[in-house]
């Protein structure tokens, strides 16, 4: 059971950093990526899909838990999401480039 509850929570965590990179990268922005420095749309829309990818994985590992237990999953994909949101935020909230 504990399987279900880490890897639902880090599917959210993984689903909701996809997002801003996959979104940057789609409308031509660059973008920190783990790489140290703003990098361009096309490889932030390859780290969000990767990011996606690595979500479904984890929920695919589980997926006979899921059916047995699919608000507790719910439940802990959305405080994956909430967390690693409330952590994206704060830290881009203090980068200097994108606070001008």
């Amino acid at each position: 059971m504990w399987e279900l509850y880490v890897a639902s929570f880090f599917a959210g965590a993984f689903a909701a950093n996809g997002v801003p990179h996959f979104v940057k990268g789609v409308t031509g922005q660059k973008h920190m990526t783990p790489f140290g420095r703003p990098s361009s749309a096309v490889v932030n829309v390859a780290w969000g899909w990767a990011n996606f990818v690595v979500a479904a994985g984890l929920l695919a590992v589980v997926r006979s838990h899921i059916r047995l237990h699919p608000l507790r999953t719910m439940c802990l994909v959305g405080a994956g999401v909430l967390i690693m949101g409330l952590l994206l935020a704060m830290t881009w909230s203090k980068h200097p480039e994108y606070n001008k």
